[in-house]
């Protein structure tokens, strides 16, 4: 099924997740708020997410489930967002030749070089979820990152071309037409599926930090323990599983663990 987006470019905006939402009530379902350049670009965590301006595609997708043939998804599995999100840029890359991982919950990686980031806000009401702003930043065709970004990748480091942005844009939402298209004609367990089949570290042991504690005092330097662990998959709300190196098996929220990568906690 083709489905009909309605795109608004901006040459410079504060944020294409904060136009959303300022305008999420009056905006159709399926509408994309995209910019050349971003000057209070958000990620996850609280984080800025920075990108040279007209070098890196930085937008952001209203999703109203329950409308034009899209499911209703209830509050308590809200992850679908983030499973149909993480997939669909995944489906982009892999289109364009390049393959890629999904770090849960929705950073997406080459090899262990991070090449997207994705930063998701949910509206809630009477357990359903009514709507979903997906803000997306791809590294398109920067090359040159600023040196505080640890493990940075980019489309043109990995093919050597550059993109247009707006072809890219319609490169994505054709992928993004294929992943919401699994979700309502597979159902749930099927996105579910490819999500795990394409999941970073999975079945695989590696470092992590165990963010669950906190420094006695607030002068205190919080240094975290470090653990190996194996992920496994994740719960039906979204929460990792991770199987420990004594055999149990620890399930993770958001912010509790962070992966260690070269050192770098990420």
């Amino acid at each position: 099924m083709k489905r009909d987006y309605r795109i608004i470019w901006h040459q410079t905006i504060d944020s294409t997740n904060s136009e959303a939402a300022r305008h999420v009530s009056c905006l159709d379902n399926l509408s994309v708020i995209a910019a050349e350049r971003q000057t209070a670009g958000r990620g996850q965590r609280g984080n800025r997410w920075t990108a040279d301006a007209g070098e890196n595609l930085t937008f952001s997708v209203v999703l109203k489930p329950g409308r034009d043939g899209i499911p209703a998804i209830a509050s308590a599995d809200q992850f679908r967002i983030s499973e149909i999100a993480a997939l669909s840029v995944s489906f982009f890359l892999e289109d364009m030749g390049i393959d890629s991982e999904i770090k849960w919950p929705n950073d997406i990686y080459c090899g262990d070089r991070k090449i997207c980031g994705i930063l998701i806000e949910n509206c809630v009401r009477d357990g359903l979820l009514t709507w979903s702003i997906i803000g997306i930043g791809i590294n398109l065709n920067q090359t040159v990152f600023p040196p505080d970004i640890p493990n940075p990748v980019s489309v043109k480091t990995l093919t050597g071309k550059d993109t247009c942005l707006r072809d890219a844009l319609h490169g994505y939402l054709e992928a993004l037409d294929r992943s919401i298209g699994i979700f309502t004609d597979e159902g749930g367990e099927a996105l579910r599926g490819m999500y795990l089949d394409r999941m970073y570290r999975k079945d695989e042991l590696h470092l992590y930090a165990d963010l669950t504690g906190s420094p006695s005092s607030p002068s205190e330097e919080a240094v975290p323990p470090r653990f190996f662990g194996i992920i496994r998959g994740i719960t039906d709300n979204g929460c990792l599983e991770m199987e420990l190196e004594d055999g149990s098996l620890r399930v993770c929220a958001f912010k509790e663990i962070k992966y260690i990568i070269d050192d770098f906690q990420l």
